[in-house]
């Protein structure tokens, strides 16, 4: 046979035999495509000095430590990422080592759980000033209202950032890299703030859907008690866990819509904390406490009154920003605070003036139309006999914060439909 014959030939032979092979084995299914899904956060703050009212709760430095801090999930996935941040850091954190696993009781893990966390395949990982970083993923795959225990070996000296001042949950430290530890000793100091760790991103099946509740203490679950997961937005994301509809907690301690307090001013912090969220479709704004509370009082001594005015511009602003981020956004009317942390240093967020304020700035939030839609917190926590106070039942006796009873009746009063719009259908 002539050559260019036998070359056709064998052309010929083999693009047959490919027919034939690719007839006898079809491709493989393409892989099922999945996405990230934030399921947890804590709102960072700048780390305020001593001379302000209330300290800080943290030790100036880390040394050769572990930090072990607990969070729970709101949404489950099949795996998960965690994000560690140095914001408000003026200085690169090096972490040598970190894990993840189950929560089991106080500091200890579920055995079995526990998983190394990698950056770029590295063990260790510098995290610049001022910036976050996300771990690669790690194969657990925790279910929904999980809680998870994420460890933190830092070997160098390392000052507190990445800071959340009212984290309602008990975090560990312990001399040594113990980030695989079953259990960190009884000797380990526990606090009641988190540092470095901000988030919790896990894999789903469907494109992330994020409900965002950004407010001040009462959002953040001062008077809730401490380890139990009972703040407002916590009984919230117990109710939409069964949609696959995440919840995170923005709330801040101290935080204010248009002054920094405890933190940046919520107008500020909304771009990262609400619309920078993947899957964003709704918010419920929680705010004005502060801004009415802290003038003329220990926390701002000399800042003038507040006008109501002040404060509908503010929030009004917010419906702007949501709509132009096509996001839906709930509105809570302020509740009563009449005798707020009375017989303390704090004491000062109410006075009749102030009170009436507050009621101004309810009226124009249930009748404004500025909003998708309304939860009315005042008309459901306040006394009927004294609707300038909390009600007892709901109080968590600092007259200012509800109780467990108080934030569980809260997110039950949220109307899903209303928050969501079409997302509410299961």
């Amino acid at each position: 046979m002539p050559t260019s014959a036998l070359a056709s030939a064998l052309r010929h032979g083999a693009f047959a035999l490919a027919l034939i092979g690719s007839a006898a084995a079809p491709a493989a299914e393409p892989a099922a495509a999945t996405y990230w899904s934030p399921s947890w956060m804590a709102s960072t703050q700048p780390v305020w000095g001593g001379d302000f009212v209330l300290p800080t709760g943290l030790p100036f430095q880390f040394n050769g430590q572990t930090v072990r801090q607990v969070a729970r999930l709101s949404i489950g996935g099949s795996r998960l990422r965690v994000v560690i941040s140095n914001e408000g850091g003026t200085a690169p954190l090096y972490i040598g080592a970190a894990h993840v696993a189950r929560h089991g009781e106080g500091s200890a893990i579920v055995e079995g759980t526990d998983r190394p966390l990698r950056f770029g395949g590295h063990a260790d990982v510098t995290v610049p000033p001022g910036a976050r970083l996300v771990s690669d993923p790690v194969d657990i795959a925790p279910p929904a209202l999980a809680e998870l225990a994420v460890s933190l070996y830092l070997p160098r000296p390392s000052q507190p950032s990445g800071f959340h001042f009212d984290a309602r949950q008990t975090a560990y430290v312990a001399d040594g890299d113990l980030t695989g530890a079953a259990r960190l000793p009884a000797a380990a100091t526990q606090w009641s703030t988190r540092v470095y760790f901000s988030g919790l991103v896990v894999e789903t099946p469907r494109p992330p859907a994020t409900v965002v509740a950004l407010g001040d203490s009462i959002t953040d679950g001062n008077g809730s008690t401490p380890g139990a997961n009972t703040r407002w937005p916590d009984a919230l994301a117990e109710r939409l866990a069964a949609r696959n509809v995440g919840v995170l907690n923005a709330g801040i301690s101290g935080g204010r819509l248009l002054k920094d307090g405890m933190g940046r001013s919520a107008l500020e912090r909304a771009g990262r904390d609400v619309f920078a969220q993947p899957g964003v479709r709704a918010m419920i704004v929680l705010l004005g406490t502060n801004d009415i509370g802290w003038p003329g009082g220990p926390f701002a001594p000399d800042e003038p009154a507040m006008r109501a005015e002040t404060v509908i511009q503010g929030l009004r602003q917010f419906a702007e920003m949501a709509r132009a981020h096509n996001v839906r956004i709930m509105a809570g009317t302020i509740p009563p605070n009449e005798r707020a942390l009375e017989g303390t240093p704090l004491e000062g967020h109410h006075s009749p003036a102030k009170d009436k304020v507050r009621q101004a700035v309810n009226r124009w939030i249930r009748e404004g139309g500025a909003f998708d839609a309304v939860v009315d917190f005042d008309a459901l926590l306040r006394d009927p006999a004294n609707p300038s106070r909390l009600k007892a039942s709901m109080d968590s006796g600092d007259h200012l914060h509800p109780g467990d009873a108080g934030y569980r009746a809260m997110a039950a009063a949220v109307d899903l439909e209303a928050l969501l719009g079409t997302l509410a259908q299961p």
